[in-house]
């Protein structure tokens, strides 16, 4: 049997690689690859396919919230995060979507496409990090990020955007990729150097890789 998939990533090249790979494994067909939220739902009700593969941050409606408006109409869809965001609050929002499978972009083919089987076939599947923080979370162990044990006074968005500011992005590339304007991003910026202590946007993202975060 061949798993139809709708694909959602908001990253034209990463969603382009993600299918490529899916297509090449066997059984597996990618009947749609979206770019936002709102097309990720229109692509559902048009192929109903056996597994959505969605990443979180995304315009217009983000995968949380697409996740949540998806098993509300179709309860049984299998639905798998495949994201940058392996903290806390990004974690446990998929999963109190009904995501059945939460995986890091820097999962390989092999492991994306055995998820995807896993997860059609009625499992569920997490990433080794994201497994490690589901379980401490419920034995009552801590769970913060490296970025907030480093940056304990920055926001969750705040922590978002310096790890992004760290990887290389500019504002434009932050605030597609977070689901928010500009303007948004440049006050997030703002906060950080305040914060930081730090006179513009090299520094703390050099601050950020001494504290090992990126």
């Amino acid at each position: 049997m061949t798993l139809r998939i709708v694909v959602a990533d908001d990253h034209p090249m990463y969603r382009f690689g993600l299918t490529a790979v899916l297509s090449q494994a066997e059984g597996i067909e990618v009947v749609a690859e979206v770019g936002d939220g709102s097309a990720l739902i229109a692509a559902v009700a048009e192929h109903a396919p056996d597994l959505v593969l969605t990443d979180l941050a995304m315009p217009d409606l983000d995968g949380v919230a697409a996740t949540r408006q998806l098993l509300e109409a179709w309860p049984e869809l299998p639905i798998i995060a495949l994201t940058m965001h392996e903290d806390d609050e990004h974690v446990f929002a998929a999963l109190r979507a009904g995501a059945r499978g939460y995986l890091v972009k820097g999962a390989d083919g092999e492991e994306i496409v055995r998820a995807v089987h896993a997860v059609a076939g009625g499992g569920a599947v997490y990433g080794g990090s994201v497994a490690r923080r589901i379980v401490a979370f419920y034995a009552g162990e801590p769970t913060t990020t490296a970025t907030a044990r480093a940056f304990p006074d920055l926001t969750p968005r705040e922590r978002d955007v310096l790890e992004l500011l760290a990887h290389g992005c500019r504002n434009h590339e932050i605030s597609r990729r977070l689901s928010m304007s500009e303007k948004t991003v440049r006050n997030h910026v703002s906060q950080i150097l305040t914060k930081l202590q730090v006179p513009d946007r090299t520094a703390a993202a050099l601050k950020a890789h001494e504290s090992g975060i990126a």
